[in-house]
C-alpha cells in the first residue's frame, strides 16, 4: 500500500536524513552517519540487518562517506531510527547545518602527516553533533586530509584541513652532493641544489615531508608538523577554489578554534541561501582571515 506523504512531512523527514526516492511517493533512502567513514564490524552487521528488515536489502555509499539504506517505506522510518539508535548509530547529514565531517585515512596511510581519524572525530562531535541545532545560511562542509595529496579535496570544502610537515634546512650541514637525495625525493621538484647548497622555496613547497631523513648529513633533519586550513571552497554547479590561511597551525586546539570562528562568522554574517564561499568573496578574503586568526 502506498501512502501519500505531504510536502511538509517530506521536508521534515529529510531533515532527519531520509531522502525521498523520486520513483515512489512513500519510499525514502536513509542516510546513516558513519563518523569520518569508519565504522566497526558490529555496526556493519547492524546496518546490513536494518537494510533487510526495514529497507530493500541494498546499501549505497555516498561521496561524503556515509551509507544510505535504500527503499525504506514511510511507516518504517521511526522503527529504523529506533533500531539504529539501540546500536549506537543515527541518521542525518542534511539541511542548512554543518554536515558530517569527511576524512581520508591519513592515520594509517604511508603519506599521512596527522591523525586524521582522531581530528575528524573530534570535529564531528563538536561541530556536527553538538551544533545540530544551529541553523546556518546554507550547508557547511568540512574535510580533513592527511597530506597534500588532497584525496578528500579539502580545498573544495567550505573549510578544509590538510596535514603539513614544514622542513627546516641547515645549510651548514649541507655538503652540496652531486646527486642530492633531498632533491631526488621531492615529488613537486621544489628542492634543488644551488651554488653548492640545497634550497627549498618555502612558498612553493607543499610541506609533504617526503624529504624527511633523506639527507645523510642532517641538512633537512628537522620539521614542524602542523595543519593548513583552507576556507571558501565549493564543489558542485558553481565551483570555488578554497584559499589557504597564511598561517600554518601547530595544534588541534588552534584548528578547532579557527573552525568554530568560521562557522560563527558564517552564521552571523552569511546571507540566507549563500554558501560560505560567497560570504568570503563578499566580505573579502583578507578581512575574513583577520577575523579568523586574530
Amino acid at each position: 500500500m502506498e501512502y501519500t506523504v505531504s510536502p511538509e512531512e517530506i521536508r521534515r523527514v529529510k531533515g532527519m536524513g531520509f531522502l525521498q526516492d523520486k520513483r515512489y511517493p512513500d519510499v525514502f533512502n536513509a542516510r546513516v552517519i558513519t563518523r569520518n567513514g569508519k565504522i566497526t564490524a558490529a555496526q556493519h552487521r547492524a546496518i546490513a540487518e536494518a537494510c533487510e528488515r526495514f529497507g530493500s536489502g541494498e546499501v549505497t555509499m555516498t561521496v561524503r562517506l556515509t551509507l544510505e539504506i535504500q527503499g525504506v517505506k514511510y511507516e518504517n522510518i521511526q522503527p529504523l531510527i529506533d533500531f539504529l539508535a539501540e546500536r549506537g548509530l543515527s541518521t542525518g547529514g542534511t539541511g542548512k547545518r554543518v554536515r558530517p565531517v569527511v576524512s581520508c585515512k591519513g592515520t594509517t596511510c604511508q603519506y599521512g602527516l596527522i591523525d586524521t581519524f582522531a581530528l575528524s572525530e573530534k570535529m564531528h562531535k563538536r561541530f556536527y553533533e553538538e551544533m545540530r541545532g544551529v541553523a546556518l545560511p546554507h550547508k557547511f562542509k568540512i574535510a580533513v586530509g592527511g597530506c597534500p595529496n588532497n584525496c578528500v579535496k579539502p580545498d573544495l570544502n567550505d573549510l578544509g584541513v590538510i596535514g603539513q610537515r614544514v622542513p627546516t634546512v641547515y645549510l651548514d650541514k649541507c655538503r652540496g652532493c652531486k646527486k642530492c637525495r633531498v632533491e631526488s625525493a621531492c615529488p613537486v621538484k621544489v628542492a634543488h641544489v644551488e651554488n653548492g647548497k640545497v634550497v627549498i622555496d618555502p612558498e612553493a613547497c607543499n610541506h609533504c615531508g617526503r624529504c624527511r631523513t633523506q639527507c645523510p648529513f642532517g641538512a633537512v633533519a628537522d620539521y614542524t608538523d602542523g595543519y593548513k586550513i583552507y576556507i571558501g571552497g565549493r564543489w558542485g554547479k558553481r565551483v570555488a577554489q578554497g584559499r589557504a590561511l597564511s598561517k600554518i597551525f601547530t595544534s588541534e586546539e588552534e584548528v578547532m578554534a579557527v573552525t568554530e570562528k568560521a562557522i560563527e562568522l558564517f552564521r552571523t554574517q552569511g546571507i540566507d541561501g549563500e554558501r560560505f564561499a560567497d560570504t568570503v568573496a563578499r566580505l573579502g578574503f583578507e578581512n575574513v582571515e583577520k577575523m579568523l586568526i586574530s
